[in-house]
């Protein structure tokens, strides 16, 4: 027969390994093959790639590599996972002994004209108590389990924070030279419709043009003037965005900027991947994932409070007195058990329950819309770059006729036969198709940007490793993949 002194603790090494609560699993959802205008090539891991060279432009790889290094964002992340280490730390402390020691020394007595006196007396005692709350149903496990879970996320985070900065950074200087292209298409044509105006004012004199063709020569050339000081607001506004991502006075930049730039071109094709890819390269899908399992965690910490709690405590108290008349010392002590058991409370706690498994019900929803929404971005960005060559190229060939058609008519006008409208109206059109070429470059390198922070790629600074990137906090979830017709 077995002793009760054999069997109490095989009883609470049982109950010790008792855990409430569901374990979470990876989430799985019906995924489409492939994108609707990508391949059906898996990518590899693209989190390195440093997709902004592409472009061939020396200052905004610098700005790139710099801002990594600099930019406030990443590094108020960086901050959030220290605070998600401390959490780890703080959520599996209750189950564990804590110790707890004190000490004391007093001196006492009494002085005075009367002739009884007080001897000296000096007590000198401590303490020391334990105590240990049995985890029996796993509370404090489950605890530790999600705030795991969320220092996961908050790695993924970082990362998400990166790829946020580089698509910031790219999108902002995309735009800043955009700006100074308008701003030199704009004093380009400045300089023909002045060359226009002196050539009618010449021709006044001679008596081959009116004052009103005068008049509308001048109002083109004020037009012009007048569109100059925008885009240059536009341009500063841009390098000054550049300015605060990088964590540096905009006069820095703004004189790395100077001299102008060509506009970044990007020539290629990008490989997407297929939609499951981005279970695995997009961060903000990881930390969603992670979020997830630290909610389902809860799970287990609100449904073990309904259960007893039992807790070992015990203290020991020595006290020594010293004085004239007496010595010694005492010494007090004491250990026992407690038993918490939650009978009545209203429904608190079942309620804490339900709201444990509604939050993880909730983050299973983000999830979802997390990765339907990714696979959109993508989506999205492939249709626009897979087209936006056809664009540039007919803007290409729309400038080239343009500025010959405004040859033709300024020679035509000079000899006298076609009028001055004639000119004016194909200067107009030169300046709007040259603008309407500076704009689709504009977009397709923003394009181009989109699409590489949609398959989540480049959040690795060259030669590190990204902190997500480690086995014990990189979780690959598996999804089923669904064909498409």
């Amino acid at each position: 027969m077995v002793s009760i002194r054999t069997a109490a603790p095989a009883l609470l090494l049982v109950l010790a390994g008792c855990v409430s609560g569901p374990d979470h699993k990876p989430p799985e959802m019906p995924l489409p093959a492939k994108f609707s205008e990508g391949g059906t090539k898996m990518n590899g891991d693209i989190a390195g790639s440093q997709w902004w060279t592409a472009f061939s432009d020396s200052k905004l790889n610098a700005f790139a590599a710099q801002g990594l290094a600099q930019n406030l964002n990443i590094q108020q992340s960086l901050e959030i996972i220290n605070q998600a280490e401390a959490a780890v730390v703080t959520a599996g402390a209750g189950g564990l002994p804590s110790l707890t020691v004190t000490g004391d020394n007093t001196t006492s007595g009494q002085k005075g004209s009367l002739r009884t006196q007080t001897e000296t007396r000096n007590e000198s005692g401590g303490s020391a108590s334990a105590s240990w709350l049995l985890d029996l149903w796993g509370q404090y496990r489950r605890a530790k389990e999600s705030a795991n879970a969320s220092l996961d996320a908050a790695y993924s985070n970082v990362d998400t924070a990166r790829l946020t900065y580089l698509s910031d950074l790219a999108t902002s200087y995309v735009n800043a030279r955009y700006y100074q292209a308008l701003v030199a298409i704009a004093q380009e044509n400045l300089k023909s419709r002045r060359d226009t105006l002196s050539l009618t004012k010449f021709q006044l004199e001679a008596g081959a043009a009116s004052r009103l063709d005068v008049v509308q020569a001048e109002g083109l050339v004020n037009s012009t003037l007048s569109t100059i000081p925008g885009f240059e607001i536009s341009y500063r506004q841009a390098v000054h965005h550049i300015a605060t991502l990088l964590n540096v006075p905009s006069s820095t930049i703004i004189t790395q900027m100077q001299g102008g730039g060509r506009q970044p071109v990007f020539r290629g094709n990008v490989r997407t991947g297929i939609p499951a890819d981005l279970i695995r390269n997009r961060p903000d899908i990881r930390a969603a994932e992670r979020n997830l399992a630290a909610a389902t965690a809860q799970i287990g910490v609100a449904e073990a409070k309904l259960f007893p709690s039992i807790t070992l405590s015990g203290a020991i108290s020595p006290t020594y007195i010293h004085s004239s008349s007496v010595s010694g010392g005492l010494t007090s002590w004491s250990f026992g058990p407690s038993l918490n058991l939650p009978i009545f409370d209203g429904g608190a706690l079942r309620a804490g329950v339900k709201t444990a498994e509604s939050s993880s019900r909730e983050q299973y929803i983000i999830w979802q819309q997390t990765v339907r929404t990714a696979i959109q971005q993508v989506e999205d960005a492939l249709s626009a770059v897979t087209r936006d060559a056809q664009t540039v190229s007919a803007l290409h060939a729309q400038v080239k006729s343009y500025e010959e058609a405004l040859q033709l008519s300024t020679a035509s006008y000079k000899d006298g036969a076609s009028s001055l409208l004639d000119v004016l109206d194909a200067q107009r059109n030169v300046t709007a198709a040259q603008q309407s070429l500076a704009q689709a470059v504009q977009q397709s390198a923003n394009d181009y940007i989109a699409l590489n922070v949609a398959i989540g790629a480049g959040y690795v600074p060259a030669g590190k490793t990204t902190v997500a990137a480690a086995p014990e906090k990189a979780k690959v979830v598996k999804v089923s993949a669904k064909k498409v017709n």
